[in-house]
């Protein structure tokens, strides 16, 4: 018996988690007695800084694998080292058992425009090139093609799985299914463009073939849900994400009256005059944090 945890969107780098805010990490899991962690994705912007929490997990007895997320990419020189990077830890289309009878399999995973309500794709293509953080990966497809390759080969590693009769949790970066998709309205609307850039619908639908896929984890919203059960299968989603997206901003923004209501989009500018205090609250809170930013799983 083990405990598999997986953990997506650390990005430790744009949440300065150094040495002592992983060591929190490292005791959570100890406390929990997890035995092997799959990162999926968003750990890093640079391959040094997923190494390092690779390398700093492993030193504490803990297995560790991963698989990239969008942040990762533009650290990468073409499709070969996205989608085939030589590093025993990186897990994309393939699979580790973790008994006799379940395997954890992971992909990166892509998009393909299904989950824009823009159906004009050059207009999509045009906003994503302006200011989304992926205008910056080399990519050798345009994103529904890519995003359709990645499915065909998907495919035939769970068709494979099948045959074997192994029970899969997967691990991918990017949201399979629309019910994990927020669509805003009034002056938040213009959110709904990054919708695009979210993942696939077709990515749920592959996995709606197949009984024998127990548990999806996967990240990238910045949007924690509970638990769902889809079509046979559990959904999971707890990404970390951004320091100022966090519930223990929220709760240090509104115990000091910083906030009358939290707005992540104001919390930087308000912290610059109280980072002090915010350091304390967070060092003392940052293990519930990461508590609920990882999908634990009994194997």
């Amino acid at each position: 018996m083990g405990k598999l945890a997986i953990l997506s969107d650390l990005h430790v780098d744009i949440n300065q988690l150094g040495d002592n805010e992983l060591r929190q990490l490292v005791e959570v899991l100890q406390a929990k007695a997890i035995t092997h962690v799959h990162l999926a994705g968003d750990t890093a912007n640079k391959l040094e800084g997923l190494w390092g929490v690779v390398k700093f997990i492993e030193d504490h007895q803990i297995s560790v694998t991963y698989n990239f997320g969008n942040h990762e990419m533009p650290d990468l020189a073409n499709e070969q080292g996205i989608e085939a990077y030589p590093d025993t830890h990186f897990l994309n289309f393939k699979s580790i058992s973790l008994n006799a009878s379940q395997v954890l399999l992971a992909f990166n995973g892509w998009y393909d425009y299904s989950y824009a309500l823009e159906k004009d794709q050059a207009k999509i293509l045009a906003s994503k090139n302006l200011y989304w953080y992926d205008r910056f990966i080399q990519r050798e497809l345009a994103d529904p093609k890519t995003q359709e390759v990645i499915l065909h080969q998907l495919q035939l590693v769970l068709d494979q799985l099948a045959e074997m009769n192994k029970q899969v949790i997967i691990a991918t970066h990017f949201v399979p299914k629309r019910e994990f998709i927020v669509y805003q309205q009034g002056r938040y609307a213009r959110w709904n463009q990054l919708n695009a850039f979210l993942g696939s619908e077709g990515t749920g639908q592959l996995f709606d073939q197949y009984d024998h896929i127990q548990q999806v984890v996967f990240g990238h919203t910045h949007r924690r849900f509970s638990d769902q059960l889809l079509g046979g299968t559990i959904y999971s989603a707890r990404p970390l994400g951004y320091f100022y997206e966090w519930q223990l901003t929220r709760n240090f923004m509104l115990e000091n009256q910083l906030m009358t209501s939290f707005n992540p989009m104001k919390v930087r500018g308000i912290l610059k005059h109280h980072k002090e205090a915010f350091n304390r609250f967070r060092r003392e809170h940052l293990k519930a944090e990461f508590t609920e930013s990882m999908t634990v799983i009994e194997y």
